[in-house]
């Protein structure tokens, strides 16, 4: 008999008592079930904030130095990795190679469930080497119970290769030990559907890894106060969104504001350090590329005399 890992013990694994009836519940009843025990995630996060503020700090530092942020998982886990990853560009007009989410079983198994690729730790492995790892980049690797093989594969060849590791799961450590940098722990007990990992353990990964970018992408200046100034602007949508952050931060009209974004070849950071220091948008550009991007901090060095 094939020698399966038993897992029973773990807490994604065990039997949630508030909800053993849960096929007798109303629908109200059952809403409220969720209402309730979706709350535990937002007191996860709050434990483990110390842990994300390290790996924020640890990762903006990579990659302002040319470095690179992996996301790797299986199954839900995975698909949330991917999912992150591929909002940054359109939301900081991020280079797409600057974060990316690997998951076992690669674009296929985005819409169609491949859960047993998550057991071959050699093609976690083999996934970081393609990607041509090294120390510059730091990898982040997700899996709810803290056991799929896959992402130990790809951690450990990413150690090897020196990169700053980082762990994200939903077990105590004293169940599953993961030897990394930084060990994010995200508690949120048994699920309601025992074993359904997609459920709060999803939820609260979909919270940490929002702020674990967002995070990475203030630290980096893509924000001004809480404007993101690096907007792609890709469509009405967000072409709009880009005027009113216009308008908003320099009380421009909208007629002015588009005017101004036109300038500045539709990028809003360069738009806002024009309108403030009257550079034109070559002189901006390259003060804002002398500072690394940072719009404060490129403004604080044009008053200087």
């Amino acid at each position: 008999m094939e020698n399966i890992q038993q897992r029973g013990h773990l807490l994604t694994e065990q039997i949630n008592p508030n909800s053993q009836n849960l096929d007798q519940l109303n629908t109200v009843e059952l809403v409220t079930l969720f209402n309730n025990e979706d709350a535990q995630t937002l007191t996860a996060i709050s434990q483990a904030k110390l842990e994300l503020a390290q790996a924020i700090d640890a990762a903006s530092a990579a990659l302002s130095k040319g470095g690179r942020l992996f996301y790797v998982g299986a199954g839900t886990s995975g698909r949330l990795g991917v999912l992150d990853a591929a909002e940054c560009p359109p939301t900081f007009c991020t280079d797409p190679d600057m974060v990316q989410g690997i998951i076992a079983g690669g674009a296929a198994a985005l819409i169609r469930s491949s859960e047993n690729l998550e057991d071959s730790s050699q093609d976690g492995g083999e996934a970081i080497a393609q990607r041509k790892i090294t120390e510059k980049d730091v990898v982040v690797g997700i899996s709810a119970g803290g056991t799929t093989p896959y992402v130990h594969g790809a951690l450990n060849a990413a150690k090897q290769r020196g990169a700053t590791t980082v762990a994200m799961s939903c077990v105590p450590a004293e169940q599953v030990l993961i030897i990394v940098d930084i060990d994010i722990r995200l508690l949120t007990g048994p699920e309601i559907l025992a074993g359904s990992t997609r459920l709060k353990a999803g939820t609260v990964t979909k919270m940490a890894l929002n702020i674990l970018s967002t995070g990475v992408m203030v630290k980096l200046g893509k924000v001004y106060g809480n404007r993101m100034i690096d907007v792609s602007v890709t469509n009405s949508k967000l072409y709009d969104r880009a005027l009113r952050i216009l308008e908003e931060l320099t009380e421009l009209s909208r007629q002015e504001a588009a005017q101004l974004l036109d300038r500045s070849g539709k990028r809003v950071k360069l738009a806002l350090l024009m309108h403030w220091t009257g550079l034109d948008p070559e002189a901006g550009q390259s003060l804002l590329d002398n500072h690394h991007g940072n719009l404060r901090v490129a403004l604080e060095s044009s008053k200087k005399p």
